[in-house]
C-alpha cells in the first residue's frame, strides 16, 4: 500500500486529478478539481452516489430537476443515478473534491 501520495503525481490535468482506488488498495476514489470561471463537465451520472466538498470558490450544480448555488465550505451530494453537472459561476478558481464511494469509477455520459 502506498503511504503517500501528491495530488500532483495523481493522473489528470490542470482541471482535474485523479485518484481511483483500485490503483491504490481502497475501496473509495475521488477527484480533486480545479475549474476556471464557466467551466464544468457536462451532464454525466454514476451507479452511486457522488459527495462534492467546496473548498474554494462558488459553482451551480444541476442534480436531476434541481438548480443548487454552492460556495466554499458547502457539500453537496448527489444521489446514485442522478444525471448531474456543475458550472464555476464565480469569479476565480473553483475548487473542491468528489468523492466516489467505490473501488472504480463508472461514469455515463448524457451528453
Amino acid at each position: 500500500m502506498t503511504a503517500k501520495l501528491r495530488i500532483d503525481d495523481l493522473p489528470g490535468s490542470e482541471r482535474a486529478r485523479r485518484f481511483e482506488g483500485k490503483d491504490h488498495e481502497a475501496t473509495a476514489s475521488f477527484f480533486v478539481n480545479t475549474h476556471a470561471p464557466g467551466e464544468g463537465p457536462s451532464l454525466h451520472r454514476h451507479p452511486y452516489e457522488e459527495i462534492f466538498i467546496l473548498l474554494d470558490g462558488s459553482a451551480t450544480f444541476r442534480r436531476g430537476e434541481d438548480e443548487i448555488e454552492a460556495e466554499k465550505g458547502e457539500i453537496v451530494i448527489v444521489p446514485a443515478n442522478t444525471p448531474h453537472g456543475f458550472t464555476n459561476t464565480g469569479d476565480e478558481r473553483l475548487l473542491f473534491v468528489s468523492i466516489h464511494p467505490a473501488a472504480a469509477m463508472v461514469q455515463e455520459d448524457l451528453e
